[in-house]
């Protein structure tokens, strides 16, 4: 078998719990990626709001559960509610050593099958503007892509110096047990 092949039959490497904050895994991550949270005023106000958002965590998933005891979530995703029928992605940070191994994927799904199923019609993220060159980024805006979201605009004045990108992305409505049966 080539490596970083893995069977469709494999269970997800990664788990994803929600309904807890944890500020110090939001702060260990995030310094973590100073390629992308490398300001440090932007790292206290993200941990802060670490306080208050639904948090969604990525766990590796291996072997029994007491191995996994002392295991520590390697992705965050943050959230915020705008409106009842729109949501954000406010923040999103992984693990540098295991980026590109689904666990962002994981993490957005989830938070897409909670809103969806709360009725949640569009889910936007902010990130850096195209009309700033960077590598990083540029993949990061293929990964939304890549997950369904579309540019919606390039804006300025938001973030200092820094072009900021709103993507989107429409939700699919949660199907109800009637509607499957």
């Amino acid at each position: 078998m080539t490596a970083g092949i893995r069977k469709a039959s494999a269970p997800p490497p990664w788990r994803v719990t929600s309904g807890e904050q944890d500020p110090g895994t939001v702060d260990r991550l995030l310094r973590l990626l100073p390629g992308w949270f490398g300001i440090e005023s932007s790292i206290i106000e993200y941990v802060a709001k670490a306080q208050e958002l639904p948090t969604y965590l990525a766990w590796p998933v291996r072997g029994s559960s007491d191995q996994d005891v002392d295991r520590q979530p390697v992705g965050v995703l943050l959230a915020a509610r705008h409106f009842p029928g729109a949501a954000e992605i406010y923040l999103m940070a992984v693990e540098p050593a295991v980026h590109r191994l689904g666990i962002g994927r994981a993490l957005v799904r989830a938070l897409e099958a909670d809103l969806a199923a709360d009725g949640v019609q569009l889910l936007q993220v902010k990130t850096l503007g195209p009309s700033r060159p960077d590598a990083g980024y540029d993949q990061t805006r293929r990964f939304y892509a890549s997950m369904g979201f579309l540019p919606l605009e390039e804006i300025g004045g938001l973030w200092p110096e820094n072009p900021c990108l709103i993507m989107v992305k429409v939700l699919q409505p949660a199907r109800t047990q009637s509607q499957l049966g």
